[in-house]
């Protein structure tokens, strides 16, 4: 037997209603920005460590939705224009950081990693078309078993900048405000 008009049925936490009373009270909590101080301590550490300043470090992070775990420069972005060597600037900060370092290095500079870097490998050349660009940003990546959303590319050129999104990365930083922080 149906019940008759103006009866509302019941509370039923398997109804339409009742779904739709959970699913705003979920959002409500959810859009309520309340993040613990301690949460709040501990990226602020974390940014620190990336050598990243707070603001970028958690745009970065609810951008992507998961933390940077390494980071990936160009050859350009620390200093390598004409030999195989770091910038003195880019140097000092890199040897603070707590996170895994990595480039890709613009030819003719052979493809080698100096210190503090971890890795290097060949970056793909600027007249590279798309695939050829993912494919050879990726494949360090994927050898060293790194999640390409959670590798945040440093870079100097808008020709670098295409790497980001060719590879699904994490987010981009231009290398003079990465290193001015």
């Amino acid at each position: 037997m149906t019940p008759g008009i103006g009866h509302n049925s019941g509370w039923d936490a398997n109804g339409y209603a009742g779904r739709l009373h959970l699913w705003r009270k979920a959002r409500a909590s959810l859009v309520s920005n309340r993040i613990p101080v301690e949460v709040i301590r501990t990226r602020m550490r974390r940014a620190a460590a990336l050598g990243l300043d707070f603001t970028t470090y958690a745009s970065i992070r609810a951008a992507s939705g998961r933390d940077v775990v390494a980071l990936l420069f160009s050859s350009s972005a620390v200093g390598m224009l004409r030999r195989a060597e770091l910038d003195g600037r880019a140097a000092a900060k890199l040897s603070a950081l707590a996170v895994e370092r990595g480039v890709l290095v613009h030819r003719p500079l052979p493809a080698t990693a100096p210190l503090p870097l971890d890795w290097a490998a060949p970056a793909p050349a600027f007249t590279a078309d798309w695939s050829t660009i993912r494919a050879m940003v990726m494949a360090p990546l994927r050898d060293r078993g790194l999640p390409p959303d959670a590798v945040l590319l440093v870079g100097a050129t808008a020709v670098e900048r295409e790497w980001c999104a060719a590879a699904r990365a994490a987010g981009w930083i231009d290398a003079e405000r990465y290193f001015a922080a």
